[in-house]
């Protein structure tokens, strides 16, 4: 059976436009009907001392069960050298599972939705540019609402509009 998920995704080192393409190319390997956001460059959250990220979010249909697919994405982290020292540190690609299907996982080794996700613009423009009526299981709100109730000081900044080459999901 396939189930839609959406992936968020942040890089701050190194090659950052890189980072993020590698990590959409690898969703291609987890699934189908891949689409990708633009990127944004966002100011760090939690520890100011490092440089900003590109963020992105990607949807795709996957045969894979939501723990599956967390382990695959943090395999895709570790191989591009994606792992941080500390929370909220510095990293070349981070992978986050945001939302799988309409499922809501709470376990110590899952959380989703994405336990911080409402709380984040940088993780919630890119989402909305792909699925702005998406609804939120756990909220019960769509994605476009829980941006718009966010402060304009903390929407993220577009950055590019480049897509990799891989359609968004309305075109």
């Amino acid at each position: 059976m396939l189930t839609e998920a959406y992936v968020g995704l942040g890089s701050n080192l190194g090659d950052r436009g890189a980072a993020i393409a590698g990590g959409i190319a690898a969703m291609r390997r987890l699934g189908t009907g891949v689409a990708a956001s633009s990127l944004y460059e966002t100011e760090p959250v939690g520890w100011a001392h490092q440089p900003p990220f590109l963020n992105a979010a990607c949807r795709l249909w996957t045969t894979l069960d939501g723990f599956e697919l967390l382990a695959e994405l943090m395999g895709v982290e570790g191989r591009a050298g994606g792992g941080k020292a500390f929370v909220n540190g510095p990293r070349g690609l981070d992978l986050d599972l945001l939302l799988f299907g309409r499922a809501v996982i709470a376990t110590p080794g899952i959380s989703v939705p994405h336990p911080r996700m409402a709380e984040r613009a940088f993780v919630l423009a890119p989402l909305a540019e792909l699925a702005p009526g998406l609804v939120h299981p756990a909220i019960g709100r769509t994605v476009a609402a829980l941006l718009a109730q966010l402060s304009q000081t903390h929407s993220p900044l577009r950055y590019g509009g480049s897509r990799f080459g891989i359609p968004s999901a309305t075109g």
